[in-house]
């Protein structure tokens, strides 16, 4: 979830490049034989068992890990994901809301596969090589099986969802012609506190633009996330608008106007008024684990 630039994450490309390639190392996912029947997101409410594991687990967006952990359920539906080919999807929203799901059972799976932990940073990995250039983060690990491809959460978040934002047309057939894509960052959940709760149902095609609108008024409604001083026109903001600011819009009056779209109207009607005069300040991050 976090946004990495300058010098640093420059040399620590090089080195790993450099590494990767002397290691034989391609580029190309790795293929993976899944077991059972794909989920066929053609149909309404394709991923019911998702939201059953959901309903009964996650409460306020607090999920219970530890009971979680023991019901095999979550196994049958991570299964179904690694044998779905999402190519065969027909609809742009059941598109997005495959890959919304895929991202947030995923997360779950790693926690409680890891579980009792205090946060998900802890699973971070490598570092031992050359200092800590080479360590890896554990959205970079690839250990989601998607259509028997091993793909990482980071390649699901910022090469097919981020991407679909950007470019329309650079994953999904016109995706955001009709969606709002930014939307989905609500939607991702990294077993943190400080990103958007987890809904307790999971994200269904023929119902995403609401799920989506609903995720966005629920975050920016919550005043530990994101607050807003009227008399000094401060708008705290998750980092999520910080380390994805360019998704959000070109400048700072342009994500502010976009957050007023999701505020009750007396604070969005300030804030559309005289845009220019708000400033935007960030909230601190917390990433302790959501339970």
């Amino acid at each position: 979830m976090r946004r990495q630039g300058g010098k640093e994450s420059f040399v620590k490309f090089l080195i790993v490049t450099f590494f990767l390639y002397f290691c034989g190392y391609t580029g190309h996912p790795l293929v993976v034989n899944p077991v059972g029947e794909g989920i066929d997101c053609n149909e309404e409410n394709a991923h019911s068992l998702f939201t059953e594991i959901l309903k009964e687990y996650v409460s306020d967006g607090k999920v219970n890990y530890h009971d979680l952990s023991s019901d095999n359920r979550l196994e049958e539906y991570i299964s179904r994901l690694a044998a779905t080919d999402p190519a065969k999807i027909q609809n742009d929203k059941a598109k997005l809301a495959f890959w919304i799901n895929a991202y947030n059972a995923y997360t779950l799976k790693v926690i409680c596969d890891n579980y009792p932990i205090k946060s998900i940073n802890e699973l971070h990995f490598g570092g031992l090589f050359i200092g800590t250039l080479l360590k890896k983060t554990v959205w970079d690990k690839n250990f989601v099986v998607i259509n028997g491809r091993k793909i990482s959460l980071n390649f699901i978040e910022h090469k097919i969802i981020r991407a679909a934002i950007r470019d329309p047309k650079a994953v999904f057939t016109q995706v955001c012609s009709e969606i709002p894509c930014p939307l989905a960052h609500f939607a991702l959940v990294c077993a943190s506190k400080g990103c958007p709760p987890l809904r307790s149902e999971a994200y269904e095609g023929q119902k995403l633009d609401e799920q989506l609108s609903d995720q966005a008024r629920i975050f920016f409604g919550d005043a530990v996330r994101n607050y807003f001083n009227v008399e000094k026109k401060e708008a705290h903001l998750s980092k999520i608008l910080d380390w994805f600011a360019d998704d959000f819009g070109k400048n700072d009056e342009e994500r502010l106007l976009f957050v007023a779209n999701f505020l009750p109207d007396t604070l969005a009607e300030s804030i559309r008024a005289i845009p220019e005069s708000w400033k935007i300040r960030h909230t601190k991050y917390d990433w302790s684990l959501n339970e």
